[in-house]
């Protein structure tokens, strides 16, 4: 009776925060970071597919809210803000908790990729639009690479997580 009370509480857990889940988010999100920025700038143009260029898409959003957007503030946005914080924040806090609640604790590799088609979809349908540039960057060659890159970043995300875990 009490694992079955255990398990129905980690179904629904939000992590503590902590600085045991700070140290989570930020070692996953690096993997995670380093994965997308792999993909997307060293293995995609060498396959001959566009070259992601996301402190870009930093430095546009920064410029159109008449923030400082040198490359430096791109650079930060990108990795630190985004890739450290952010992306790990919404898998911990909102979209792991949500999808437990709704579909159980089984499996980690469909709402991982799923959370990283929804990064996708927040970055380069919505983002790129605040920043002033077209809706889904007119679904050019690097919005598809773009997928592969968000989708990539949540299956190393969680996958790492979950290693550390065990």
């Amino acid at each position: 009776m009490a694992s079955v009370s255990n398990n129905s509480r980690s179904i629904r857990a939000i992590p503590a925060l902590n600085a045991h889940t700070l140290g989570l988010m930020f070692v996953a999100g690096f993997f995670a970071t380093n994965a997308f920025d792999l993909w997307g700038q060293m293995i995609s143009p060498s396959l001959g597919f566009a070259n992601l260029s996301p402190h870009g898409l930093a430095k546009s959003l920064l410029g159109s809210l008449g923030l400082p957007n040198g490359d430096f503030a791109g650079y930060f946005v990108h990795f630190y803000l985004v890739g450290l914080i952010g992306y790990p924040i919404g898998w911990l806090f909102i979209f792991a908790p949500i999808w437990r609640r709704i579909m159980g604790a089984k499996g980690w590799l469909i709402p991982s990729v799923i959370y990283g088609f929804g990064l996708w979809v927040f970055a380069i349908g919505g983002i790129t639009t605040i920043a002033g540039l077209p809706f889904f960057l007119n679904f050019s060659g690097i919005v598809w690479v773009a997928l592969v890159g968000h989708v990539l970043y949540g299956i190393v995300l969680v996958a790492v997580l979950r290693a550390i875990g065990r």
